[in-house]
């Protein structure tokens, strides 16, 4: 059996072809490749850099949906099954909304893959595919390595994404992880990951949990681990592991370099809305957290999201100045997204402050970094607006240049150094070039 992998893109801008130079591994593909029975022809398609090539012989195609990628990827399987492909989704997009996706696809996996796609696998095979698998959201990758043969030749970053854990204790209002996964935390066994960390010649990791910090002693049993290892690696987490002294010293001595950073926003109120507990504790604006992060030398990745209740034009510029002043090594000015089936999307449909009909993500008329719903103290044009000139400010040459200038931070080692002008810059074409884009990719036939 031919089985085709595919990671798609979100769109394309109005008149060119848009190619993602900040693109990483696609770690979920390179797992559902390990966990693929070894006689199985497998092969793997990156839409971000290269056509799909629809005349291969193929005998089931899957691929992984976010809510972004949903409208492209509608447009591959249909291609795919109109020349008489089965197509597998899976994925966040599919297990919150299964019925938009069934759709588009003979088959759902419904939750984590490891405990069902060999079942799966084994009824493609004998022509019996089921219209949907679930599998419960558990321990990520028990005795399987990555897949990274897969990523040959397809030009990522040099960085290596791996996981440690999945899931997050906290219940923050606009995020889709704690429904999915109930706020349960799961973590993958250490002498796994150093082996995987080990088997890859990569010395920067990517740890893409959730939030590495819900747990604070798996934490510090994984940093423990990866001391002898002589790596560098970043992750996300939460800004409340600051309070851990212990924590902070093993994540700097396991060779740490920064974390990306749901700062959200410098409002208490817009926090409080958020519910976003992490932050919520002695209200400096940061101070503290800040002063902690940049005495372990670690460069920070400010998440920002935008749009809440109390949130007007000026305290979004207020939240640029606040970046600028602290040097963050990046910053995102992200609009507050109503992702379907979280608190969040739900309290907007109450209200009827949806635009687009409730689907953005598939609108004809959406264009990314796009307000999706009717602020209460802006109009939705404002917000767009507003937090465009955010990122375009940030990212000018001269605030690159005052950034990187932090002797604190990223002037604090060589590796820092490096590690600064190998990725920020990228990051920062790639503002730009995704800002208004279409989503899809039309024309492809």
């Amino acid at each position: 059996m031919k089985l085709v992998l595919i990671k798609p893109t979100i769109g394309r801008p109005e008149h060119s072809l848009y190619i993602d130079e900040a693109r990483m591994e696609p770690l979920n593909l390179g797992v559902l490749a390990a966990l693929t029975p070894a006689d199985i022809d497998l092969t793997m398609y990156d839409d971000r850099c290269e056509p799909i090539p629809y005349h291969l012989p193929a005998d089931l195609v899957a691929m992984t949906v976010e809510t972004y990628t949903a409208r492209r990827s509608y447009e591959i399987a249909d291609e795919y099954r109109r020349r008489g492909v089965r197509v597998v989704m899976g994925g966040v997009h599919p297990t919150f909304v299964p019925e938009e996706c069934a759709a588009h696809a003979d088959s759902l996996f419904i939750g984590d893959a490891e405990t069902g796609w060999a079942e799966l696998i084994e009824d493609a095979k004998r022509g019996a595919l089921k219209p949907m698998y679930k599998g419960e959201p558990g321990r990520p990758q028990t005795g399987v390595l990555t897949r990274r043969d897969i990523y040959e030749g397809k030009g990522y970053l040099p960085v290596s994404l791996m996981q440690y854990s999945r899931g997050c204790r906290f219940t923050c209002e606009f995020c889709a992880v704690t429904k999915y996964f109930d706020r349960k935390h799961h973590l993958r066994a250490i002498d796994e990951t150093v082996r995987e960390i080990e088997s890859q010649k990569r010395k920067l990791v990517f740890f893409v949990d959730d939030n590495i910090a819900s747990n604070r002693e798996a934490l510090k049993d994984l940093c423990r681990a990866l001391i002898p290892l002589r790596i560098n690696w970043v992750s996300q987490a939460s800004l409340d592991i600051t309070t851990d002294a212990e924590a902070m010293k093993l994540m700097a001595d396991s060779g740490c370099l920064g974390h990306i950073m749901g700062f959200e926003s410098i409002t208490r109120a817009s926090v409080k809305e958020a519910r976003k507990a992490p932050n919520m504790g002695k209200f400096d604006t940061y101070e503290t957290q800040i002063r902690i992060l940049r005495e372990h030398g670690f460069q920070t990745w400010a998440a920002f999201t935008l749009g809440y209740d109390n949130d007007t034009v000026d305290s979004v510029r207020a939240t640029l100045d606040f970046a600028l002043k602290n040097r963050f090594t990046f910053a995102a000015f992200n609009i507050l997204m109503p992702y379907p089936n979280t608190p969040f999307y739900d309290k907007l449909t109450e209200q009827g402050r949806h635009l687009y009909d409730g689907k953005w993500w598939l609108h004809p008329q959406y264009r990314f970094n796009d307000a999706a719903f009717v602020p209460a103290q802006m109009t939705p044009e404002q917000l767009t607006g507003v937090c465009y000139e955010a990122r375009k400010e940030f990212n000018r040459i001269p605030s690159l240049l005052w950034r990187f200038s932090d002797l604190k931070t990223n002037m604090r080692t060589i590796r820092r150094m490096s590690a600064f002008w190998q990725f920020t810059p990228v990051f920062r074409r790639e503002v730009f070039k995704k800002h208004g884009m279409v989503f899809g990719h039309f024309g492809h036939k």
